[in-house]
């Protein structure tokens, strides 16, 4: 732990002496833009010194969704009056009142939010000499309206990968369903999420009846949240409205996280003519405040565009992924999200080639470069995977769909060993925080092969089950 500070310490230490001077003389308020950007320099040490001390705590890294700050006085009398104390150890029960440090009485306090919606709370003095772990989290009233920002990583360049358990990578499965088997299969595979997706039109207690069965089956619950675009082309605030209000209730019902709509870069699931990623946007803000409003601790993921470049043949009707996130992200939707919601279900090859393809080398066929297509827009967000697998119609007992027939030669031995590498390449990237199979357990085989994608193939088996669990157990 000492070591990792100093290492901070000597990084940093011009910028540090300039933005502690810049801070004895002026509020943080105060300073002019110029200095602000030092100041910000002498917030992100502080901010990595706090959140070694929460790893250092917790035996893990940290998946940081959410995070915010504010200068701090522990010789204030609402101090006192908290916690029956002054100095920073005031917030730590286990530190006598003799041996709190009464003497340091002014710095920084960060509370952190992590991928499993727990939130810890830190404090650095202002050398960075002294630091301590609190309790619980309490956000006076005068700094309760601080903004929260998204996850800045200033090490990810050098970052190990997170490792599985709370706040680090995770991995969960869509189901069509929710029973004993598909439970028991699923943490088999070393699931700890299930997604369902949920019709706005479908109403409050169907989601409730979701969030009861995942809990049931200890489970945290992605909800992927979808609408009527006729609606939304008809009264566009109108029905923005009406999802935020819906979203909001499941929050406060205990929804884990929710993704807001699904492909919306496509008029299948958007307005035709109105596909925008800043219209986008705009919905994810409402749908954003009216959660974070109702549950704090309930993730808000961006909808997964659709995969395509098919923008320039269908203009109207679709929008390419990479233009639609370009849009979101110059909307200011970073601010919005604590996660970026991606697909990726057109792959043939392993995750780890990125060439070769018999399609051509568009970027949508490849693993790597689809978290990329992503990642590039929002370098500070954690990466959600809504949506990933393999089709392969093996053991399916009807030829593969001719719309499909890409995907002919995919054997299910490959599906479960592609599926596994791609969630070691998610864990060890350091930016994905969650990986959402695609799919579990549904069985449609038709013009939409959902079937075709499921761990459990037709004869109730689930090889990849037993693969995607050996790929969790494994050390990050």
């Amino acid at each position: 732990m000492q070591q990792k500070r100093l290492d901070i310490l000597l990084r940093t230490a011009a910028r540090t002496c300039l933005a502690l001077a810049l801070l004895t003389i002026l509020p943080i308020t105060a300073l002019s833009q110029d200095d602000n950007a030092v100041a910000g320099d002498y917030v992100q040490t502080s901010l990595q010194i706090a959140r070694d001390l929460i790893e250092e705590e917790r035996g893990s890294q940290l998946a940081m969704v959410r995070w915010r700050y504010y200068e701090d006085d522990w010789s204030s009398p609402g101090s006192f009056q908290l916690y029956g104390s002054f100095g920073i150890d005031n917030c730590v029960a286990d530190v006598p009142i003799g041996q709190k440090r009464k003497d340091i009485l002014f710095g920084w306090t960060f509370s952190l939010l992590d991928m499993s919606g727990k939130e810890y709370q830190a404090r650095v003095s202002y050398d960075f000499n002294d630091t301590v772990l609190c309790d619980e989290v309490h956000v006076p009233p005068a700094y309760a309206s601080t903004v929260p920002q998204p996850a800045s990583e200033p090490e990810q360049q050098v970052a190990a990968a997170p490792t599985e358990g709370p706040g680090g990578f995770a991995l969960g499965g869509h189901v069509a369903g929710l029973d004993g088997r598909t439970a028991t299969l699923m943490r088999s595979a070393g699931m700890t999420w299930v997604k369902s997706q949920l019709p706005v039109e479908a109403g409050v207690a169907k989601g409730i009846e979701f969030i009861q069965g995942a809990k049931a089956n200890n489970f945290k619950l992605l909800l992927g949240v979808v609408g009527n675009k006729d609606a939304l082309a008809n009264n566009f605030n109108a029905y923005v409205a009406q999802l935020s209000a819906f979203v909001a209730e499941l929050a406060r019902n205990g929804a884990d996280a929710i993704e807001i709509w699904n492909e919306p870069n496509l008029d299948r699931e958007w307005p035709y003519g109105r596909i925008s990623g800043a219209l986008y946007t705009d919905m994810l803000k409402a749908a954003y405040s009216a959660i974070k409003a109702a549950n704090p601790a309930t993730l808000v993921i961006s909808g997964a565009p659709a995969p395509t470049g098919a923008e320039g043949a269908f203009p109207g009707a679709v929008v390419n992924d990479d233009n639609f996130m370009r849009q979101m992200a110059q909307a200011g939707a970073a601010q919005y999200m604590d996660c970026l919601g991606l697909h990726y279900n057109e792959g043939i090859l392993s995750p780890r080639s990125n060439g070769g393809d018999p399609r051509g080398n568009y970027p949508t066929r490849y693993f790597g470069s689809m978290l990329n297509r992503g990642a590039q827009f929002f370098p500070n967000t954690k990466i959600c995977w809504t949506e990933l697998g393999y089709l392969s119609g093996e053991g399916m007992g009807a030829p593969i769909p001719a719309a499909f027939a890409w995907a002919g030669n995919v054997t299910v031995a490959q599906q479960a060993e592609w599926i596994a590498d791609a969630v070691r390449l998610s864990r060890e990237s350091g930016r994905v925080a969650l990986l959402i199979v695609w799919n579990v357990n549904f069985t449609r085989w038709d013009s939409d092969p959902m079937g075709g994608y499921a761990l459990i193939r037709p004869d109730g088996s689930c090889p990849g089950c037993a693969t995607l669990g050996a790929a969790m157990s494994e050390s990050a």
